[in-house]
């Protein structure tokens, strides 16, 4: 591992890759072995291989049904059977286009810490890492975060909660819906994957969905639906807040296989339970529930713990951004983030992070020459 590097690129998904890609096309060049003079980046990724998060994604989610995947950045994806499950044919997709580019992912790698080495808010930072059972540090002028959310999913808190007798689950856990065989099964969510994992489940078990809101459902989604969605996201990150959920912005879209679970009788949903007891769960007007497993499909939240040494968090609770770089921070840049929380949005992200950064490290460039 180098002890510097120009930029650090901390995460190799798509937005970690997108970035890698346009900082090569702006000269920079891999930290290890780099000759003396050039500008250099570093890329950090804590999975074992490529893909970042569909490493993970059920075998069940197939490219015909996966939502809105797009091109990395330079390289289309490769033709493949609609039928092909999204876990083989993406990860091997992520690890062509590293290997054909170069781009010298240094894996497994985990940073934990992200720190200034001083009070001179154009200083160094310091990256911590640790992976392969060492640990060091990387001084960067910058870093360009893509971390994602799949490594934090959200959990509610609801009383009794630990006094369930059944299994819980987050979808960051699921793997196939036999392992539900014969069960009575909770299904709490009202995004995407709450719906499409609902109704693969209801095949093999019997299901309760239970939702805080009352979904709205619509039967398409154009560009200029997309564009109001993410503009409202980005509206909220540029205030200091929370990013919501895209979803919840632009609602559910009727599918045919959730028609046909609609008329099932799957997408009867139940207004969210008060409390959980040993053998089920109490809806609000005091009716037990007798289920088996609570599937939690409750989203996630941006993997930023390692960002806090930074103080990056506005009154708000979220993190004030303009575009993709930290307000008042030229340093920091968060891809995948917000309203760049999306395929093609996430390539975007990474080009216009370069473009600042590169503009960043010109000026502290020039002033250190004056």
């Amino acid at each position: 591992m180098p002890p510097t590097a120009d930029v650090v690129v901390i995460g190799a998904g798509q937005a970690g890759l997108s970035a890698a890609y346009h900082l090569r096309r702006r000269g920079f060049v891999p930290a290890v072995g780099a000759p003396s003079g050039e500008r250099t980046y570093l890329v950090l990724d804590a999975e074992d291989g490529p893909g970042g998060a569909w490493r993970h994604r059920w075998r069940s989610l197939r490219m015909s049904t996966v939502n809105g995947i797009h091109d990395l950045p330079g390289i289309e994806q490769p033709d493949v059977e609609p039928e092909a499950a999204s876990v083989d044919v993406l990860p091997a997709y992520f690890g062509d286009y590293e290997r054909e580019l170069g781009l010298a992912v240094a894996r497994p790698v985990r940073v934990r810490r992200v720190e200034p080495t001083d009070d001179d808010p154009g200083g160094d930072l310091l990256v911590r890492w640790e992976g392969g059972g060492r640990s060091g540090a990387v001084l960067a002028k910058a870093i360009v975060n893509a971390t994602g959310t799949w490594s934090k999913p959200f959990w509610p808190a609801y009383p009794g909660q630990e006094t369930f007798r059944g299994r819980q689950l987050h979808t960051a856990d699921y793997v196939r819906a036999e392992d539900f065989a014969g069960r009575r099964v909770a299904v709490v969510g009202g995004g995407i994957s709450a719906v499409q994992l609902l109704e693969e489940v209801s095949h093999v078990a019997q299901t309760f969905w239970f939702t805080r809101r009352e979904p709205v459902w619509r039967d398409s989604f154009d560009s200029q639906d997309g564009a109001r969605a993410v503009a409202m996201v980005a509206d909220r990150v540029r205030e200091g807040l929370p990013p919501s959920s895209v979803v919840s912005v632009t609602g559910l879209i009727h599918t045919p296989s959730l028609l046909a679970a609609e008329a099932r009788g799957v997408l009867d949903r139940r207004p969210m339970f008060t409390r959980i007891v040993p053998d089920g769960v109490v809806a609000p007007d005091g009716e037990l529930v007798p289920v088996d497993v609570i599937f939690w499909n409750t989203g996630f939240r941006a993997a930023l713990d390692h960002l806090r040494p930074l103080h990056l968090r506005a009154a708000g609770g979220g993190i004030r951004m303009d575009g993709t770089q930290v307000d008042g921070e030229p340093r920091v840049h968060l891809i995948g983030y917000g309203p760049s929380a999306s395929t093609v949005g996430a390539n975007r992200a990474g080009r216009d992070a370069v473009n600042r950064l590169v503009r960043h490290l010109d000026g502290a460039a020039l002033t250190a020459v004056r």
